[in-house]
């Protein structure tokens, strides 16, 4: 699980450039599915058929005979930077794509394109700032991307308008049991649903779906559901953590750690209460450690998967990350195992 994670987060893949993770997960898919799709938005959409035949119920009109036809979900993208613009000196001008606090993205380095043409995100030297200056957050028409160009032609032959950036920024293991990488959300959903297809064949009916352009608006899972039509969807994420010791307990989300993150609801979708009971049960019968959100925050594809067809029962498990999107996410190890064998536990149950 944690290398896979690690393969997958080194991989770039902005909203709507998800090319390169995609290659990867269809080459490792693909010894264990009857069927694989890819879809004009560019997600990525596996069937495995279930293993166990139900004699009970062979007219029923549900698929596979009475069981739920079953989506797992994880999306591909990760938020990043797109180019705008490049200046007559050969700097590049850029917007965000997905949620980005700009607080994060002066000094911060970032690869450029297909060919990864590195860069820093520069901003004007502390020494030559004015005091108002130093205490505002600089505007992301005040930021330009340095790739090392003399002007604007040497820029046009390394970058060009619409090429997105993601951060560059180490993979290590830190601390007391640590990852540290960019992009956990959500390539760790991508590594979970990966380790399934290859370990277990499927009970019922299966679509493992992996989403393009969640960051940008769960555009990929609207147009997933409605090809798949799911009756049961399990969304795996990573989620914000926010338990930093400067905030207020009632504004913690959650606590890397402490377990499974399986929702209530979020900001984008009420979990299905019969769902989150299961998981909640399956998890104390196992002795897998759980927790709530303290704080309602973010959103996943759920958003969109819940109001498919004429609506789909949805349950969200997730990993609790700190410093979500941006250069360094930091998230358990243990945690990301213990997300694992509920997801496999789930989804035999359902």
């Amino acid at each position: 699980m944690l290398e896979l994670t690690k393969a997958l987060c080194a991989m770039g893949g902005v909203s709507g450039d998800e090319g390169e993770v995609r290659d990867f997960i269809r080459a490792r898919a693909a010894p264990h599915s009857d069927e694989i799709r890819e879809d004009a938005l560019g997600n990525l959409l596996v069937f495995q058929r279930g293993a166990q035949p139900d004699s009970a119920q062979p007219d029923s009109a549900q698929p596979g005979g009475g069981r739920p036809l079953l989506m797992l979900c994880a999306h591909m993208d990760e938020v990043g930077l797109i180019v705008k613009g490049i200046t007559d000196e050969g700097m590049l001008r850029f917007g965000c794509v997905g949620g980005i606090d700009r607080r994060v993205l002066p000094g911060c380095r970032v690869l450029v394109g297909g060919n990864k043409v590195p860069g820093v995100v520069g901003l004007k030297a502390c020494h030559l700032s004015s005091r108002e200056e130093e205490e505002k957050i600089p505007k992301l028409e005040d930021m330009l991307i340095d790739i090392g160009a003399s002007d604007r032609k040497e820029a046009e032959q390394a970058a060009a308008l619409g090429d997105t950036c993601v951060f560059h920024s180490p993979i290590a293991e830190v601390g007391d049991g640590y990852l540290m990488a960019r992009a956990i959300d959500d390539r760790f959903g991508c590594a979970c649903l990966l380790r399934r297809l290859a370990e277990r064949r499927p009970r019922c009916d299966t679509w493992t779906v992996f989403t393009a352009q969640e960051e940008a608006g769960t555009r990929g899972a609207y147009a997933a559901v409605n090809q798949v039509a799911p009756d049961i969807a399990v969304i795996v994420e990573a989620t914000t953590a926010a338990d930093l010791p400067d905030l207020p307990p009632h504004k913690r989300v959650c606590k890397p750690g402490g377990g499974v993150v399986i929702p209530t609801m979020d900001g984008g979708a009420v979990y299905t209460p019969r769902l989150v009971a299961l998981a909640r049960a399956l998890a104390d019968g196992g002795g897998i450690p759980w927790q709530d959100k303290e704080y309602l925050s973010g959103g996943t594809d759920a958003r969109a998967i819940q109001i498919g067809r004429a609506g789909v029962e949805v349950l969200g498990l997730a990993l609790a990350t700190r410093y979500l999107h941006s250069p360094s996410s930091m998230a358990k190890i243990s945690d990301m195992e213990h997300v694992y064998h509920l997801l496999d536990t789930v989804a035999e149950a359902l």
